[in-house]
């Protein structure tokens, strides 16, 4: 209703710019305000939104002031504000790397910008570019209204631990049928398949396999999934199944997150 551009970042989150917009309405911040509105009315579920100039500084607005939340920062503040940051409130930092960076003295977006982007890069890689952008409230990524599936995955958490794979088989025929109908919806066919087991002392394991052709028929998606979950063992009561298929290789499975807008 307000812009064609719009990246969905998760189930219920996404980027929207809306710098030209169909309602000719020159404030992000009104428009974020009557998308809270409608959302509210139309479902009475509430939204928080963040409003700036750049993706990054969007996303860590909209997570600013949750629940129902309105934050915006503007493009003079972004630096001075990166720099007051926890780096736990990092886009991107999760928890692996908030823990690398407190080793490295790095504790805030202050901390992060004193050091230099080869260093950067040095301990963490290509994000290092990113995370030394990020410190000064820089980042030059476009929205992207048309991304492409990469992965499609789901998964299910037990009211009771199972023990048995009898029992699992069920659980995971039943996230085979609801993958596979997406996958024909949205007329994505993979070749990797991704079985996920996360047990009742929080241990995950994953166990994949690929395919050397895209898989289209359900029940080879159905008995290579099976035979995946043969291939693993019952150490501890399973709390939570899950099933994804990718692109061979390289797709990560889909991340989820709280109902939020972020707009600039």
């Amino acid at each position: 209703e307000y812009t064609d551009r719009v990246e969905p970042l998760s189930l219920d989150e996404a980027f929207l710019d809306v710098t030209t917009n169909h309602k000719n309405n020159p404030s992000a911040s009104l428009i974020a305000k009557e998308i809270q509105q409608k959302i509210f009315e139309k479902t009475g579920l509430r939204a928080s939104a963040g409003v700036s100039n750049n993706k990054f500084l969007a996303k860590i607005a909209s997570d600013y002031k949750k629940p129902n939340g309105f934050f915006v920062i503007r493009p003079e503040e972004a630096e001075a504000f990166a720099e007051s940051l926890k780096i736990e409130q990092f886009f991107g930092v999760g928890k692996v790397t908030a823990k690398q960076m407190h080793e490295h003295r790095i504790d805030t977006g202050y901390g992060l910008k004193q050091r230099s982007e080869m260093e950067l890069v040095r301990l963490f890689g290509k994000a290092g570019n990113t995370y030394y952008l990020n410190a000064r409230g820089i980042d030059h990524r476009e929205v992207e209204a048309n991304r492409i599936t990469k992965s499609i995955s789901n998964e299910t958490t037990f009211l009771e631990d199972k023990t048995e794979f009898t029992l699992l088989s069920v659980e995971l025929y039943h996230l085979a049928k609801e993958v596979f109908e997406r996958m024909t919806e949205e007329k994505f066919y993979g070749k990797t398949i991704t079985v996920k087991i996360k047990y009742n002392n929080f241990k995950i394991i994953t166990r994949s396999k690929t395919i050397l052709h895209k898989i289209t028929e359900f029940e080879l998606f159905w008995s290579t999934a099976r035979e995946i979950l043969k291939q693993t063992t019952l150490d501890f009561p399973v709390r939570l199944i899950g099933l994804g298929i990718s692109n061979a290789g390289n797709n990560p499975p889909q991340q989820y997150t709280q109902l939020e807008l972020d707009l600039f």
